[in-house]
């Protein structure tokens, strides 16, 4: 069993093991059931692997015939149970792998698991449902592994993992995997696990620690512009860029192969197949850049990947750490870059502190710096002392009949072409002290009080429709039917572009002069009156009784003699 390990590890160049890696292959665990923390990224997918090989091999050194399945490993999502099977099968060398995983042909793993497998990588509905159709051999099960346990009970899937543990045989090892441990966890360790011996690596600390984080803000209407020019000042071998909605990943994506950009794009209303198209592009080089969706890019793993670029910011600090951790990965170096607008500066600030993160705020790449970092590239590639792959006669006729000027003018527009243009970027405005509010216009929009509106509400509609912050508005005046803005000099061209003239439920805004000024009323008043018709006054009430107008309103009428 070492030597096939040994070996497994030696191809791949591996000296020396993570540490939840070491952790989980301690020798006097050899036997136990182990609830871990640890963070995607931490190389817990080999550590499983590692720990659980000797209940699996024993002291054997070669795997004996498939049989009945001697391992299950549970995942949250397909994407990530096929990476933990394309991981397992170089480390268990010679060992058959068989998939239960939903969104894949069904007949196909009833095929295999009839042949017989040693281990099944699964995700829990699909696992569950061989279970119940009885397609699947549990007799010999000697270890199960849950990886990323807490996702799996977000996902709505302790059912089927509760299911799926009392199915399988009372003597195993057990396990589990997961980035957090909320009492959900611990409840499902206590049940199906026995005396399990807890591992915390601090994973999420080490991990972010070879992240470098920048914050790029950059003017109203130009985050799409802002990635551009990201992407070729790093020129990375893989980056991946987020968004929060499929519109915003497609369009994203079709802007930047416009641009020449080799482009794959993930979101949810992908196929599984259209998915594996895009992630193995990735993997073959033939894309360089994808543009995804949060769900999308949930537990994928892409080698190579150094750049994240978060070109919309996340909802919370768990997704902003879950997204950065694409890179940075098994002790790698990555780098995660923030597109903050003027509209989303706190909100970074707040989600970079929530996560306990620092971050370097600078502008982002200009094209000058864009081209000064091409011109550097060029000057430091080895190519220029490769000696072999050219034709010497070649060279030869090329520098007896050119000089040295136009042949390096003709290699720099033979590159020039290749490579995507740079973005012009407005130089974004510094944050203004709260007392200094400065030039400014004024916009009209098209909703007063009639249509309760009230500045707190106006506030918000502005903020979300134009690109704008709260610190870019100044005073907000409503009428009965209108309403009217002031907006910051520098921030109004964007702010009106960015609202194409309209905002949200249906109100128009266009540019006015300054409103006139509402008067200002005297005293306090309770409510309209009568004009030029003043109030009676009331007569004085007697001592005792009521007085006469209520006696006579109260009083019966006597009868009329006819």
């Amino acid at each position: 069993m070492k030597r096939i390990l040994a070996d497994a590890l030696a191809q791949r160049g591996y000296d020396t093991l993570t540490p939840v890696q070491q952790a989980v292959t301690d020798p006097t665990l050899k036997t136990a059931d182990l609830l871990v923390s640890a963070q995607t990224g931490s190389g817990k997918t080999l550590g499983f692997g590692l720990a659980i090989a000797p209940t699996l091999l024993g002291e054997a050194e070669t795997w004996d015939a498939p049989a009945a399945p001697l391992a299950l490993i549970v995942a949250p999502t397909r994407e990530l149970a096929l990476q933990v099977r394309r991981e397992l099968a170089w480390l268990y060398d010679g060992a058959a792998l068989a998939g239960a995983v939903g969104g894949m042909d069904m007949r196909d793993e009833r095929r295999a698991l009839a042949r017989g497998a040693h281990v099944v990588v699964a995700t829990p509905g699909r696992l569950a449902d061989h279970i119940r159709r009885g397609t699947i051999d549990l007799s010999a099960i000697r270890a199960v592994v849950l990886d990323e346990a807490d996702e799996m009970l977000d996902l709505g899937f302790r059912e089927d993992l509760e299911f799926i543990l009392a199915a399988c045989p009372a003597e195993r090892r057990t396990l589990l995997f997961s980035a957090t441990v909320p009492p959900a966890i611990e409840r499902l360790a206590q049940t199906f696990q026995r005396d399990a011996q807890r591992i915390q690596v601090a994973a999420a600390e080490r991990q972010h620690a070879d992240i470098t984080y920048l914050a790029h803000e950059v003017t109203s209407g130009e985050v799409e512009a802002a990635v551009v020019n990201v992407l070729r000042y790093h020129e990375s071998t893989g980056a991946i860029v987020f968004c929060n909605t499929r519109a915003a990943v497609n369009r994203l994506a079709a802007r930047l192969t416009n641009r020449g950009f080799p482009v794959v794009a993930l979101s949810g209303e992908l196929s599984q197949a259209e998915r594996g198209h895009a992630l193995q592009a990735m993997r073959d080089g033939r894309a360089r850049v994808c543009v995804a969706t949060d769900v999308a890019a949930r537990g994928i793993d892409l080698p190579g990947l150094d750049l994240v670029i978060h070109a919309e910011l996340p909802t919370g600090s768990d997704t902003l750490l879950h997204r950065s951790g694409r890179t940075g990965r098994a002790g790698r170096k990555g780098m995660a870059v923030l597109i903050v607008p003027p509209s989303a500066r706190r909100k970074a600030h707040r989600l970079l502190g929530w996560a306990k993160l620092s971050a370097d705020w600078t502008p982002p790449p200009s094209a000058d710096a864009v081209r000064a970092r091409d011109r550097d590239r060029l000057l430091e590639d080895p190519i220029w002392w490769e000696e072999e792959g050219a034709d010497p006669q070649t060279v030869a006729d090329l520098t007896a009949r050119f000089t040295p000027e136009q042949l390096a003018r003709t290699l720099l527009k033979m590159r020039a072409e290749r490579l995507t243009a740079p973005e012009d970027l407005t130089e974004p405005a510094a944050p203004r002290a709260p007392s200094e509010f400065g030039p400014s216009r004024w916009f009209e929009l098209d909703a007063g009080r009639h249509k309760r509106m009230d500045p707190k509400r106006i506030l918000a509609i502005v903020c979300k429709g134009g690109g704008v912050t709260r610190d870019d508005v100044g005073a907000i005046r409503i009428a009965p039917h209108a309403s009217f803005v002031q907006i910051r000099e520098d921030a109004a061209d964007s702010f009106f572009a960015a609202t194409g003239g309209a905002l949200s439920d249906g109100i128009r805004i266009r540019p006015a002069e300054a409103p006139p000024q509402a008067p200002k009323p005297k005293g306090k008043s309770k409510g309209p009156q009568k004009a030029n018709k003043p109030m009676k006054p009331k007569p004085p009430r007697p001592a005792g009784g009521k007085g006469p107008e209520k006696r006579a309103k109260h009083a019966k009428p006597k009868p009329t003699k006819n």
